[in-house]
């Protein structure tokens, strides 16, 4: 393989793939084989344990002993800080069903996926992979004998009906996920034997292995269980039965209701846990998955816990209540902020740990304005860089850090934080200074001399310059932030409306480009949710015509302004590059084009992300990075956290 391939990485730095793309254990806590984990350590695991209730169905013949339902081939994980111990119950809480994440940060399982640190991708569900020269076709070899949760055999034929039967269908997907596509063209999958499969695509796709780090969990299928729920394999008199049956008028909506862990406890998975006690119950209990197919490194078969209980809450406010009284066990989503120095006031008594994991947004509360604005003479305003700067330069930071957040964050840009290969010191405060006489400066240079009776600016139409800010409440103390901005704004001239909406008609106003100014969380961690610094799709808040424009390649939106453009054509370069460090090159200057264009007005960020830890609760590591990208706390290997006795 050329030099190109053997440096082909995730973070484009640091990954360096072997012959037959094994990544190898470097500082990270995890073995991809029984091998690996022989050769590196020179330790030998010559015999599986499971836990105490699975040998009692072994000893009764209702499941197979742990040699059996174990793969070939286990990946063989260290425990953060000891071997843990069989048993208890891990209770959590949720606001909804969706939020207890079972399909995705609470079952992080993935061909690839993030190594616990953060910065690499490591095998998951394949034991190896390759990557041809040109970078165009990527080849998984998955784990013989690994089994489903119902010990049916997990082999290429599931990601062959997940990407044939599934993705293919415009039934059951009616747009081709998007990172499954390069130079417009969808991926072709393609099964090479029982235990190996190619995704090809028809460029080189430099992106693609830490897309799929991303994205894993949701790839792949149970051939065997939803076969009977497809027209494909089943005839259409008994697929319209079953239909029926079920309360649906199409087949589709059946096929998706029974390939929903959360409206179906019989769909087979290869998570740790497997939903039992479904909704419509207030307490969802999801159970031991027998085949799981990772042990720690005395052999013992992972998850160490026997199941997980969420209760369900009506609000965030409930959900801290109950980690304040020793309710939860371990918990780092809706911890709230706010709450920091009560939590830690109160740790002796809930008997718990406060742990502060780094939050991985660049900004926990951009401003953005929309550059696509309905308003012709509000697109002019926005789209000028000097009247963006001005709102910036507006804006106290070092007030809002306080008053907001304890003085826990940082006022910055919104930019990627130190963790990411794309961090750029110079841009941590790029238009960030507070500086209100340089603001009204610029407001005037740009001709926003003339004001009412009241003192607001007026536009060039000769009408009172007024932004309706809009936002949705559902991060922390965002109405107090805009309450301040208002402030702020209106202290240089602009007449500031403060309209809070709820989530999903915020996100119909921007999809349908109705809103002038939106605040939303800023990603800051390497580039593969990338709205803040390329409008990728038309729920990019700061320009939805230029993404839907985008996404649609030219078809739908509008055509975007130069200073736009620029970051779309370096992201498509982006995507295709192969070379790491051209890579890595590529990413630092869209985020510097980004920060000095100021796409996004960041205010704070660098927050800390609370996690709530009983003091029995072993082996959460008192570091780790919170991102939905990294699927936060999947990566850090939940299966091997376990309760102490």
């Amino acid at each position: 393989m050329n030099k190109m391939i053997r440096k082909l990485t995730v973070i484009s730095l640091v990954v360096s793939l072997c012959l037959m793309g094994v990544i190898p254990a470097l500082a990270q806590k995890t073995y991809p084989t029984l091998t690996d984990y022989e050769k590196l350590t020179g330790e030998k695991i010559e015999k599986f344990y499971e836990a105490p209730e699975l040998r009692i169905e072994v000893a009764k013949g209702t499941l197979p002993p742990v040699e059996e339902r174990l793969p070939e081939e286990p990946v063989v994980i260290e425990p953060v800080e000891e071997i843990g111990q069989y048993g208890g119950t891990w209770h959590r809480v949720a606001l909804s069903p969706g939020d207890t994440c079972l399909d995705s940060r609470m079952g992080y399982e993935s061909l690839v996926q993030w190594t616990p640190d953060a910065k690499d991708v490591e095998p998951g569900i394949a034991k190896s992979w390759k990557i041809s020269e040109e970078g165009k076709v990527f080849t998984f070899y998955l784990r013989k004998g690994m089994k489903w949760s119902d010990g049916k055999p997990f082999t290429a034929d599931d990601f062959l009906f997940w990407y044939e039967d599934i993705l293919l269908n415009k039934e059951l997907t009616p747009v081709f996920p998007g990172w499954l596509k390069v130079g417009g063209e969808p991926v072709k999958i393609e099964k090479v034997n029982d235990y190996t499969i190619k995704f090809q695509f028809v460029k080189p796709y430099g992106l693609f292995l830490q897309m799929l780090a991303f994205n894993g969990p949701f790839c792949g299928a149970p051939k065997h269980y939803l076969k009977q729920f497809h027209p494909k394999y089943m005839s259409k008199e008994r697929l319209e039965k079953l239909t029926k049956e079920a309360g649906f008028e199409s087949w589709y909506q059946l096929f998706l209701a029974k390939n929903n862990l959360y409206t179906n406890p019989e769909l087979p998975t290869i998570r740790p846990w497997k939903l039992t006690v479904p909704p419509p119950a207030t307490r969802l209990i999801a159970e031991r998955n027998p085949y799981y197919w990772k042990v720690d490194t005395e052999g013992n078969q992972l998850p160490y816990i026997d199941r997980v209980v969420f209760n369900m809450v009506e609000s965030t406010e409930m959900a801290n209540m109950k980690a304040l009284t020793g309710e939860i066990d371990m918990q780092h989503r809706h911890m709230m902020l706010s709450n920091y120095t009560v939590f830690m006031k109160n740790r002796e008594k809930g008997n718990y740990r406060v742990l502060r994991w780094e939050d991985a947004y660049g900004t926990n509360c951009a401003i953005l304005l929309n550059q696509s604005c309905k308003d012709p003479v509000l697109r002019d305003l926005f789209q000028n860089l000097k009247f963006r700067i001005a709102l910036s330069l507006a804006i106290n930071r070092e007030e809002i850090n306080e008053l907001c957040f304890q003085s826990l964050g940082v006022p910055r840009a919104a930019t990627q934080i130190p963790a990411s290969p794309y961090y750029q010191r110079d841009l941590e405060n790029i238009y960030a200074d507070y500086d209100p006489e340089k603001a009204n400066r610029l407001l005037d240079e740009i001709g926003l001399t003339k004001r009412d009776k009241e003192g607001y600016r007026l536009r060039p139409d000769g009408k009172r310059l007024s932004l309706v800010f809009s936002f949705c409440a559902l991060w922390g103390p965002y109405p107090d932030i805009a309450q301040l901005v208002k402030e702020y704004w209106e202290a240089i001239g602009i007449k500031v409306v403060v309209k809070t909406l709820e989530r999903s008609l915020r996100t119909k106003r921007v999809e349908a480009n109705e809103h002038e100014t939106d605040m939303w969380c800023i990603p800051g961690y390497l580039l593969l949710n990338p709205w803040p610094y390329i409008a990728v799709n038309q729920y990019t808040p700061y320009g939805p015509l230029y993404g839907r424009w985008y996404a649609s390649e030219g078809k739908q939106g509008e055509e975007p302004p130069e200073y736009i453009l620029h970051n779309m054509r370096l992201y498509d370069k982006f995507l295709v590059t192969v070379d790491p460090e051209k890579q890595l090159k590529i990413g630092k200057e869209i985020v510097r084009h980004a920060a000095k264009n100021l796409y996004a007005i960041g205010t704070v960020g660098r927050l800390p992300a609370l996690v709530i830890v009983k003091n029995n609760f072993r082996n959460v590591p008192e570091k780790a990075v919170s991102a939905w990208t990294l699927m936060t706390p999947g990566y850090t290997h939940i299966e091997q956290y376990f309760i102490k006795q």
